[in-house]
């Protein structure tokens, strides 16, 4: 199979993908998902700045929030966001808050991220899931990953186990046309799902590490090698219900999607003008056997991988089922690990464009081989309508 590119928004990004279009009519899947989203924590801004770590000034509302929990602003940049007692770790839809910290993400921060590991028992499927995908080696991305891959990047977290990683794409925002700040990814990339409370200190580098530098080379690597189109704080977030609610076991897998809304912690352009791409979502949800071939994009960061290579895989995809009476998953081979988590998988619609259709959530416990990810259907797209809403303007 020919490589598969991500080429920038203005030279079309239509036919990028070497992927087999489906002649099917897309179907809708119903689903009982209903979105939660957490809260503006701030306005967009509309010059691009935040405060700095050396500061002691919030944007208001967001100092509110904070306040409205009982916690200090001053004390949470100064350190208080390490505190991750359960009885106070903000959880609810309407509780996400992310202030900006200048300067936390540096280098060696994001090279010492690990990635979560969400796998399941390959019994977990039942009756009701294709025969096992043969695995599917992941492949390297071309380098520049700016002029292959754009709409690609990593997502750095902090939650209670430490400096996390996940991946993310950049999707389009039907109210700003060409000046999207959305980030599509998984639940678990941003919530604790039924064990805890949203994470902290969620930003966004599209295409990492541009030139595919091993980690001995990134320690001395310049910034704009690292990041090369800076970085982007998530200043709110959506993920279903089901996630909030029981994240974690097998019922919520099928719901393990959310949505980044995201600023610039330095300039004023919007995420898809700076980087020059971004992708449509197509939330018909077409059954897995209509879906054809699709390919999945990620930062992989368990062994063999190292986290600081994006990498891709193309399968045909299969029906993959966790739990009774939830929606089947698409399940693809593929060798990439966790630290992939999150990443979009992207298909060639019948018109020809490239869209895309899941993200990467759960593989096999015990070893690797095969990921799967979300139908899209009428609930993800209530979580992308209600990020695109609140900042549309």
């Amino acid at each position: 199979m020919r490589s598969v590119r991500l080429l920038p928004a203005a030279l079309g990004l239509v036919t990028a993908l070497a992927l087999t279009a489906t002649a099917c009519g897309p179907t809708e899947t119903p689903a009982a998902d209903k979105p939660a989203a957490g809260a503006s924590s701030s306005a967009p801004s509309t010059d691009g700045g935040a405060a700095d770590s050396g500061g002691t000034d919030l944007p208001k509302d967001l100092a509110d929030k904070l306040k409205k929990h009982g916690v200090d602003p001053d004390k949470w940049k100064d350190g208080e966001w390490k505190n991750w007692d359960t009885k106070t770790w903000l959880r609810e839809a309407e509780d996400f808050v992310n202030p900006v910290i200048e300067g936390l993400w540096d280098p060696a921060r994001m090279q010492s991220a690990k990635s979560p590991d969400q796998t399941i028992t390959t019994q977990a499927g039942g009756s009701g899931s294709d025969p096992t995908p043969r695995p599917v080696r992941a492949q390297r991305e071309k380098t520049p990953y700016h002029r292959n891959a754009a709409p690609v990047g990593k997502i750095f977290f902090d939650s209670p186990q430490g400096h996390m990683v996940c991946s993310g794409t950049i999707v389009k925002d039907p109210r700003r046309p060409g000046k999207s700040n959305l980030v599509w990814t998984a639940g678990h990339c941003v919530h604790a799902g039924k064990k805890g409370g949203w994470y902290r200190n969620i930003t966004f580098v599209p295409a990492f590490n541009d030139l595919g530098k091993s980690p001995a080379a990134l320690n001395n690597a310049k910034p704009h090698e690292v990041y090369p189109y800076g970085q982007y704080w998530a200043d709110w977030a959506v993920t279903s219900g089901e996630w909030i609610k029981s994240g974690g076991s097998n019922q919520a897998w099928p719901y393990d999607y959310a949505v980044l809304h995201v600023k610039p912690q330095r300039g004023a352009k919007s995420l898809e003008e700076t980087v020059g791409a971004a992708l449509p979502v197509d939330f018909s949800a077409p059954a897995p056997a209509s879906a054809g071939t699709v390919g999945a994009w990620g930062y992989p960061a368990a062994p063999p991988f190292n986290g600081m290579i994006m990498h891709k895989c193309l399968d045909r995809a299969s029906r993959y089922t966790t739990f009774p009476a939830t929606p089947a998953m698409y399940r693809i081979g593929c060798t990439m690990t966790a630290g992939s988590s999150g990443g979009g998988w992207f298909r060639v619609m019948s018109n020809g464009k490239t869209a895309l259709v899941s993200n990467t959530s759960i593989g096999p416990a015990g070893g690797n081989g095969w990921l799967a990810g979300p139908q899209l259907g009428r609930g993800a797209k209530a979580a992308h309508e209600m990020v695109s809403k609140k900042f549309a303007r």
